[in-house]
């Protein structure tokens, strides 16, 4: 590996952290000492039984993705053991938590190692399976704007002038277009580079939908969408201040935290940020926004941890020689 590559590698790794760091130092700051306190004390008066339930209903969504990896396995004549599955779902969480965007790699080299599955048709596996959660996501983003369609409309008519706003849509859409034009007709080797791999993504996303079992596979993504769902909703009857909240309120904090993660590793440092500040619009305490999104992100991470450390033991007792 050259230093420039070990830099790139470096900073891929340093930055997202020292982002989320600062984004946490930037919180703190922002509360007045009556806030602090305030948050410490729904930390303190948080009931748990909720969390531990959304806990319960995340663990769930890991079983139904390592059951559900058995599908694309099967369609391109592998299997491997549920554990090996198991684990190695566990496995990707934490590592993206590590290191941006290494889970996937991690995943399919796992499976690989435990179960004598190709890495390269594994992580086919696993790419198809990503570009149905984006779908679900694009989706369930779909579902909110139509739900709080009039809040947002409201919220942008007195936050961004009319004349403002009709310019940035106007600009998104000529971006948009010239995007795709160029994409289309372009000739350059990189974006030629980019279409292969896209025609690939796109295949494999494709191939989900040719399977014998289809609508099992369909059916087991909508219900860890739920679970990503339910874990949100569960969660917020542990604060006072949010248990109220509608469930239109709700989806949209859940569809800004998971842009949060995506875009970072862990959401560290954005999910919370990110989560009460749309809270705060919906008329909750400043306080009660941040110790709610910090107890949904430090549970989650929990949980992550947790399972990544038993995935981790259980692949060294039960494939020991491997």
């Amino acid at each position: 590996m050259s230093l420039k590559q070990k830099i790139t590698k470096t900073l891929s790794i340093v930055l997202p952290l020292a982002v989320g760091v600062f984004l946490i130092i930037y919180t703190y700051n922002k509360l007045t000492p009556t806030e602090r306190n305030d948050v410490a004390y729904s930390f303190r008066t948080a009931n748990y039984l909720y969390i531990y339930l959304a806990l319960f209903a995340g663990i769930t969504g890991f079983w139904a993705r390592a059951y559900r990896w058995k599908y694309t396995l099967a369609h391109m004549g592998y299997t491997a053991p549920f554990i090996v599955r198991f684990t190695a779902v566990c496995v990707t969480y934490v590592m993206n938590m590590a290191i941006p965007r290494s889970g996937e790699v991690a995943r399919a080299a796992v499976i690989s190692r435990n179960s004598d599955v190709p890495f390269d048709k594994s992580f086919g596996t696993i790419i198809s399976e990503r570009v149905v959660d984006l779908i679900l996501l694009i989706v369930c983003t779909g579902i909110t704007i139509a739900l709080k369609f009039d809040e947002l409309q409201d919220y942008l008519v007195e936050n961004i002038p009319y004349k403002k706003l009709l310019l940035y849509g106007v600009a998104a859409v000529l971006l948009g277009i010239s995007a795709l034009l160029y994409y289309i007709y372009g000739k350059a080797a990189w974006l030629a580079k980019l279409k292969d791999k896209v025609s690939g993504i796109t295949e494999g996303a494709l191939s989900v939908f040719k399977m014998p079992d289809k609508w099992p596979f369909l059916l087991l993504s909508v219900y860890i969408w739920l679970t990503y769902i339910g874990m949100f909703y569960i969660s917020i009857f542990a604060i006072p201040q949010t248990a109220g909240l509608s469930f239109g309120t709700v989806l949209i904090a859940f569809v800004v935290g998971s842009l949060a993660i995506t875009f970072t590793n862990g959401g560290v440092g954005l999910f919370p940020l990110a989560v009460a500040n749309v809270l705060t619009a919906y008329n909750v305490p400043l306080a009660s926004g941040t110790a709610f999104g910090y107890i949904v992100w430090g549970s989650q991470v929990g949980l992550i941890i947790f399972l990544g450390c038993f995935s981790f033991l259980a692949l060294t007792l039960l494939y020991r020689k491997k």
